[in-house]
Order: structure tokens, then sequence, then C-alpha cells
């Protein structure tokens, strides 16, 4: 992935606008990988929490980018499982505010510290 395609930049600042780029530059075997179980989906928000956290975000940028990220599912992928299609049935009838604490709240599901 080029630095273009990063929703970080080398400085830190985030920008959402690149959350569709950077996932669609995922090649569609891992994306099926990461997708099909939700254990490895969240292992993977896991992993990218912990570097966001690493490079001093906090957890409202994180819930900025999972909300992009959520909307990118929603609309361009199918559900591979319960778990998913229960998480993208909650998207499509919350409000934006509703969404925006979900996501904060997939945020803290996926921090690998909190997993239980």
């Amino acid at each position: 992935m080029t630095e273009y395609n990063h929703v970080v930049d080398k400085d830190g600042d985030v920008d959402p606008s690149k959350v569709e780029r950077a996932i669609s530059s995922i090649d569609s075997g891992e994306k099926e990988r990461i997708l099909r179980d939700f254990d490895e989906f969240k292992g993977y928000l896991g992993k990218r929490i912990k570097l966001g956290e690493s490079i001093g975000l906090g957890e409202e940028q994180m819930a900025v980018i999972a909300q992009k990220v959520a909307d990118y599912l929603a609309s361009h992928e199918d559900p591979r499982n319960s778990e998913e299609k229960l998480l993208q049935e909650l998207w499509k009838v919350g409000t934006e505010e509703e969404r925006h604490k979900l996501a904060h709240m997939l945020v803290r599901l996926a921090q690998p510290e909190r997993r239980h």
C-alpha cells in the first residue's frame, strides 16, 4: 500500500476521506479472509487500533475512521456471518449519532486489552 492510500499520514493527521480508497486497495483474498470470521475481523481491527494508539490517535479519531469503514462495508460488502449481519442491520436503522456511538463501541470491542 502506498503512502497515498494511508488514512493517517506521516505526521499523524487523520484523513477519513481516504478510508474507501484504503479498503478497496486490500487484496480480495485478504479481505475475504478478514471478513469471513467475526473473530478474525475483530483481530484485524484490534491490530489497526493498536497501531493507531501507538502513533497517538485517541478514541474519537479512531471512531471517526471506524465509522467511515462501517459506512463502506455497509454499502459495498455483504455480511459473511451473523455478527456482521446484525451490525449491518443496526447500522442501517441507526441515526448518524447512533452510528457514531456504535463506531465507538466497535473500537472498544476490538481493543486487544479489552478482549476476554
